[in-house]
């Protein structure tokens, strides 16, 4: 089969997913951001996830070959139509009410729908429930199109494992799990992945079983962080330092080391609630699975209930604090946003009314403007010191601050990410 792709969104899962199948195959990257097809066309990538010289090397190979491999970015619905295999990569967030939003993926599928021909084949990544990928959008895809499923197009699913800002872990590196909706399409779409993933591939005996396994990953690393968390809620209450003892029992060989912390971005904090949501719908309402999303979920107002008090036990006044918080993406030496429990913290010290400023020299300050409505500071202001300093994402850059340039002499600082010098802080989490 002569494989000509074109991948639905180019974000942090589909770019670095079109640049590696660029290296054998036409590849169409569509998103509908016009500003970030241009970005791309440029050889850029605002993300980071992209490895400058692969794209500009594959942008260059589809500019002087007659297109028998290589990359291109594009909006244009007439260019990909082209395609003969459809990988979709759209986000699938949850709404305000932690229940799954399928807008992107179903307005992705109906798109499909409208321009897929006999035999093309469909691929899902976006992270979904069971059952979501043959139950919601294969008859959006047969309606729109007129054509139907195993009949005139075919459709798979195998859930993206991309973990962002990870330079080690990258796609290639981590088993990629697959699925079709016939055992030959099955076939055929795991050895298109194994064209690319060194790391191999699982073939899942059905769809079903792919979108399972990706919703069961990230609940599975929520609940035992939520574990290590409420541990952290005992400990300060027992007195004693939640590092401590995890440094402790980690000394027992099949201890598992998590570690507390800020539970955001775009899978772990999210995922549960699909697979939760799924539950439900069988009439089973989960128990662990809603009680580790709880834990995880009030940490950030911990946190700042925390730093708040050890304000008050050093005799300094609350409202009009300068407070500075050190990172606002939801993990080190990365610019995600996603979901990020920071703002959660900027919230609540906000309303206990402190002044805060947020500084992250790895965020996009419009990005974190438009989608958190919080004013970010793009340097440090010289001279001005803080009576409370909350170290939240373990970026680089902060292991070199001299701290005591700008705390106040009675300051609080408080470690989210024990990372800093033990004699430096009041506490950390």
């Amino acid at each position: 089969m002569n494989h000509k792709i074109a991948v639905i969104g180019q974000g942090y899962v589909g770019l670095p997913l079109a640049l590696e199948f660029a290296k054998h195959y036409p590849v169409f990257g569509f998103d509908i951001n016009q500003n970030r097809v241009d970005e791309l066309n440029n050889g850029e990538d605002h993300t980071l996830e992209a490895d400058l010289q692969l794209l500009n090397d594959v942008l260059h190979q589809a500019k002087t070959t007659v297109f028998s491999k290589g990359y291109k970015a594009t909006s244009s619905l007439d260019e990909i139509k082209e395609a003969n295999i459809y990988i979709v990569t759209v986000p699938t967030p949850i709404d305000r009410f932690n229940s799954p939003d399928l807008t992107p993926l179903l307005k992705a599928s109906k798109m499909l729908g409208g321009i897929i021909k006999k035999g093309d084949i469909v691929i899902y990544e976006s992270t979904v429930y069971p059952g979501c990928t043959e139950e919601d959008c294969v008859p959006i895809l047969e309606a729109e199109s007129g054509l139907k499923l195993n009949r005139d197009f075919y459709a798979g699913y195998s859930p993206e494992r991309i973990v962002p800002g990870d330079k080690i872990r990258t796609l290639t590196t981590i088993m990629k799990v697959t699925s079709g909706s016939t055992p030959e399409i099955a076939e055929i779409i795991d050895q298109l992945y194994k064209k690319i993933i060194t790391a191999g591939t699982h073939k899942a005996p059905n769809i079903k079983v792919a979108e399972a396994s990706k919703a069961i990953e990230n609940a599975q690393r929520d609940v035992n962080i939520s574990f290590v968390n409420e541990l952290a809620l005992i400990f300060d209450r027992v007195g004693i330092d939640t590092n401590d003892v995890l440094e402790a029992a980690g000394t027992k060989f099949n201890f598992l080391k998590y570690k507390p912390g800020l539970v955001g971005g775009h899978c772990i904090s999210v995922d549960p609630y699909y697979l939760a949501h799924k539950a439900t719908q069988l009439g089973y309402h989960p128990q662990v699975i809603l009680s580790g999303r709880r834990v995880n979920d009030m940490m950030a107002s911990f946190i700042a209930g925390k730093v708040v008090k050890l304000m008050i036990q050093k005799g300094l006044g609350i409202k009009d604090a300068n407070a500075l918080i050190l990172g606002v993406t939801f993990k080190e030496n990365c610019p995600d946003v996603r979901n990020t429990k920071v703002v959660d913290i900027y919230q609540e010290l906000k309303q206990f009314g402190l002044k805060v400023d947020v500084w992250d020299p790895w965020a996009n300050q419009e990005e974190v403007k438009h989608e958190y409505g919080v004013e970010t500071i793009n340097e440090l202001i010289p001279g001005k010191k803080y009576d409370v300093i909350l170290l939240a994402v373990a970026h680089k850059e902060f292991l070199a601050l001299d701290y005591n340039d700008l705390k106040k002499e009675n300051a609080v600082v408080f470690d989210v990410k024990a990372i800093l010098d033990r004699g430096l802080v009041d506490s950390r989490l």
